[in-house]
């Protein structure tokens, strides 16, 4: 009897230390009442997450590319015992997760963007873990019933798709998918766990079978059936010739481009090469039309550059990897326009993870303001956050208030002492049209690209009449030829400019030397 007591007592000890167990939470925040609970439980017992009851999961929190990273590697199995390096331009071999994170671009899962960034800090979008998801387990179906708010011709769609047919995404209540917004930590494990266990997948179909009426997203973007593209790199140079650039011209047609390091490693007889070589400069985001292709090479007409001979703009060659085709309509988005000297895009709101540098007056679409950040849309890469003190948001291009005379000077006056770049049209380098053109752009006027041009715009103005803001032309012959070069009127008799390859951005009098003899008239472009 006694032996029976003893025994009986250690059956009720081992399943109270069970009951314990089980009721004990998986994390802080995940109780048993959490609608991830039960696939969270099972990632837990596959070792693809580790459960800790004194810690939070982070269940409504934006999940990064690494900690998806390291999900799917365990959810895998893969072997990351010596990978291929990739040769990610943001992570260095040596770092802890560099064997998973190379494992996954290796596989083609997870890749790295254009810039050759692996970004692992960084969040991403429900359309992007949708394309991880069906990359990661091969998954095969279309659903015959699509989100409102996912275009057919959407890069993710054909993954977002996928999901909902074998039931691992049904979406929202009103049918849509929010391909653009970035996912969280527990929906992305909820879309793992659904993908290993069939068990956990939806049991009712995904959609109603009657289509609904198409609605809204909420968000100020959506999917559009016309094709735009935009430049992908920060600053892309037009070539007049494809294919004519230079070894030391590398930093300004790769992908990424590094402006800066181009201007620091050309000498002076590289930078006057240039002259007839290249014509303009596109800024990232900026909208173009493709006129035709040849190899790596395509020609392009910037839209907002004004010039009589193109009626798409501004024609020239650049490499087809600066461009990026979009469906994504932007139109009912704010737009902000960067007015510090230069900025940077972060794929976090910590500044942890930079994403790319960009030139005064890039315009970007904006989708959030919040706190110190602009959320902004990128042509390829979803959202990524912009100082709010580096740029001015407004309700669209057309809502940009018109600058004073001191708005124009001031703005150009930032730029003294930058050096002098042939075609530059970028905060990186200016040529003497490029400034004026960037300034007036960047306070909601567009004027024509080219000096030539602009001398044939605005309202005529005699010399005596002259006031700032006013733009003073340059021509040989004295004065009588053709226009070669412009300057911004500052006031006093001197204008600010760009002179020359030999040269940067200054301030002098309109009648030294050769610029009093070859002047040739002014133009006004402020009311």
């Amino acid at each position: 009897m006694k032996r029976f007591f003893v025994f009986f007592a250690l059956i009720v000890l081992l399943f109270s230390s069970f009951s314990s167990v089980s009721a004990a939470p998986l994390y802080k925040d995940v109780g048993d009442n959490h609608p991830a609970k039960a696939e969270l439980d099972f990632l837990a017992s596959k070792g693809i997450i580790a459960g800790d009851p004194g810690r939070t999961f982070g269940v409504d929190a934006e999940i990064t590319r690494l900690e998806a990273a390291e999900m799917i590697v365990k959810s895998l199995g893969l072997d990351t015992s010596s990978p291929v390096d990739p040769n990610f331009t943001d992570v260095a071999a040596d770092h802890p997760s560099f064997p998973i994170m190379a494992t996954l671009a290796n596989s083609g899962i997870m890749r790295a963007d254009e810039n050759g960034a692996f970004n692992p800090g960084a969040p991403f979008t429900r359309g992007e873990a949708a394309v991880f998801v069906v990359r990661s387990f091969n998954l095969k179906g279309t659903s015959t019933t699509p989100f409102a708010d996912v275009s057919p011709t959407y890069w993710v769609a054909e993954s977002i798709s996928t999901l909902q047919a074998v039931n691992i995404a049904n979406g929202y209540p009103d049918n849509t998918f929010k391909p653009l917004a970035n996912i969280t930590k527990a929906d992305f494990a909820v879309f793992i766990a659904r993908a290993i266990n069939p068990e956990f997948r939806i049991k009712t179909p995904a959609v109603p079978p009657v289509q609904p009426a198409p609605t809204v997203p909420a968000s100020c973007e959506k999917p559009s059936k016309t094709k735009t593209v935009k430049v992908n790199v920060q600053v892309t140079s037009l070539w007049h010739k494809p294919g004519i650039d230079r070894a030391v011209d590398r930093p300004s047609i790769s992908t990424p481009v590094d402006i800066s390091k181009w201007m620091k490693t050309m000498n002076l007889k590289q930078k006057w090469w240039l002259v007839d070589k290249t014509d303009t400069q596109a800024l990232f985001g900026d909208e173009v039309v493709v006129l035709q292709k040849s190899g790596k090479w395509s020609k392009i007409a910037i839209k907002d550059q004004y010039v009589p001979y193109q009626k798409e703009g501004y024609p020239g060659w650049v490499p087809t990897s600066h461009l990026y085709e979009t469906t994504t309509d932007t139109s009912n988005c704010s737009i902000a326009i960067v007015n510090a000297k230069s900025s940077t895009l972060y794929s976090d709101t910590k500044k942890k993870n930079k994403y790319i540098d960009i030139s005064y007056t890039t315009i970007l679409p904006v989708v959030k303001e919040e706190g110190e950040w602009l959320h902004v849309l990128t042509p390829q890469n979803g959202i990524k956050y912009l100082p709010k003190k580096d740029a001015k948001v407004h309700k669209n291009y057309a809502a940009v208030p018109k600058p004073t005379q001191k708005d124009i000077v001031n703005s150009a006056k930032m730029f003294l002492g930058l050096p002098y770049l042939w075609a530059g049209a970028s905060s990186f380098g200016f040529d003497c049209s490029g400034i004026i053109y960037s300034v007036y752009k960047n306070h909601g006027i567009l004027i024509p690209r080219d000096s030539f041009y602009q001398a044939t715009k605005g309202t005529p103005v005699s010399k005596s009449k002259l006031e700032p803001g006013d733009l003073v032309f340059f021509a040989g012959n004295g004065g009588k030829g053709k226009v070669y070069h412009v300057g911004l009127y500052v006031g006093d008799g001197k204008m600010l400019h760009a002179p020359n390859a030999s040269d940067k951005v200054k301030i002098e009098s309109i009648s030294a030397g050769v610029y009093k003899r070859n002047y040739a008239g002014a133009r006004r472009y402020l009311d």
